[in-house]
């Protein structure tokens, strides 16, 4: 499982599953998610070509299922927060690093940093140069944005 602790391994694997989906099913913002059959065949199909172990799935799961169950208002919150960027022009890997840290800032216990850090980590290891820089500043503003607000809210 690589140098990636068990928490940090739940959140690559939700993002490589969340691009999985965003890419192969067209899932841009406006447009609905792929049902959850095909997200879960998807999931699964991920899981197995990186070889998670079962704890690192749990986890993920319920990321990929936040996500999937509150895009519309995650990307909303994001396109906020994403001062002259429309959240469909992002790059792929930012928008779902976006998403993905969007949603655990609001409907988990995880601290703001702790999000914002392993992002920017996720943003680094699978963007491009200027990723890390971009998520950092998007996300300090959902974080800002959110006090007190849960995801939809």
């Amino acid at each position: 499982m690589s140098r990636w602790a068990p928490r940090s391994a739940s959140r690559q694997l939700a993002l490589q599953v969340l691009y999985a989906v965003d890419l192969a099913r067209g899932a841009r913002p406006g447009s609905s998610m792929p049902p959850v059959p095909v997200a879960d065949e998807v999931f699964e199909e991920v899981a197995r070509h990186f070889d998670r172990p079962e704890g690192a799935r749990v986890f993920a799961r319920e990321l990929v299922a936040g996500v999937m169950a509150d895009r519309n208002a995650l990307d909303e919150r994001i396109g906020r927060c994403a001062r002259n960027w429309r959240v469909e022009r992002m790059a792929a890997v930012d928008r779902n690093v976006l998403r993905l840290a969007a949603y655990e800032l609001s409907a988990t216990d995880t601290p703001a940093s702790v999000v914002i850090d392993q992002a920017i980590e996720l943003a680094r290891r699978f963007g491009d140069d200027p990723s890390p820089a971009f998520v950092n500043g998007v996300l300090d503003a959902v974080a800002r944005d959110g006090i007190g607000e849960g995801v939809g809210t």
